[in-house]
């Protein structure tokens, strides 16, 4: 992880200090910014390997970078970590839907950030294991590109989406909880609702058209991947 750049949005300068601090000794390389406006200038001209973003900010708020980050191929990919006061459950959700990667609440644990940070880092290695091309019928899913076609046209996913895709296409027929499915996209420690999970699958669903065929809900269980429409 040493050597991976962080763009740490904050626009309370104590708690920009220690997050320049902490990620500094771990090998980070930081660049604090108080302002969304600047954040987004910042990612577009030199884009980071995350995004640590607090949510009250002034001006463009948090969700709104979220969003503008995410509406923007260039800067799509880049994972997103958000700081937020407890008891903001609304805000969460909306920027998990949003494309988020994961939240932490404020006042948080300096080793506990920095795990999170580097969990969020690996999931966006590809690993060598699980690489091979996915086909049924007109849907081609690429794992090591995290590339996604339908007849053809490639499908611009979220990193959720992909990962979404990715496990159960990869376990086709088999019915898994949303618990399941946020365990193995997202890991144990990470807290969403089910709620989350299904906009996540509406959000796929759109977008892969006649692709999605093959994501089925499974009533009273969670959703599986079915061949038997392929």
């Amino acid at each position: 992880m040493s050597g991976k750049r962080i763009l740490a949005v904050e626009d309370e300068k104590d708690i920009l200090e220690l997050l320049r601090y902490n990620l500094s000794e771990e090998g980070f390389r930081v660049t604090g910014v108080t302002s969304g406006e600047t954040a987004i200038q910042r990612a577009r001209a030199e884009p980071p390997d995350l995004v640590l973003l607090d949510l009250m900010l002034p001006g463009m708020d948090g969700l709104e970078v979220c969003r503008v980050l995410k509406d923007d191929s260039a800067t799509a990919p880049i994972p997103i970590i958000m700081l937020t006061a407890k008891g903001e459950e609304a805000d969460i959700v909306t920027g998990l839907e949003l494309g988020a990667d994961d939240y932490i609440t404020k006042p948080f644990s300096p080793r506990v950030l920095v795990t999170r940070i580097k969990a969020v880092l690996r999931r966006q290695t590809p690993h060598p294991e699980g690489q091979a091309v996915i086909r049924f019928g007109d849907l081609e899913i690429h794992p090591g590109r995290r590339e996604v076609r339908v007849a053809g046209q490639a499908v611009e996913l979220t990193f959720t989406e992909f990962g979404i895709l990715h496990f159960l296409s990869a376990r086709p027929d088999w019915v898994f909880t949303r618990g399941q499915i946020v365990e193995a996209v997202r890991g144990n420690d990470y807290s969403v609702t089910d709620r989350s999970v299904d906009f996540q699958i509406v959000g796929l669903r759109k977008k892969l058209g006649a692709g999605a065929r093959h994501i089925q809900t499974v009533r009273g269980v969670g959703y599986k991947f079915s061949v038997g429409h392929a």
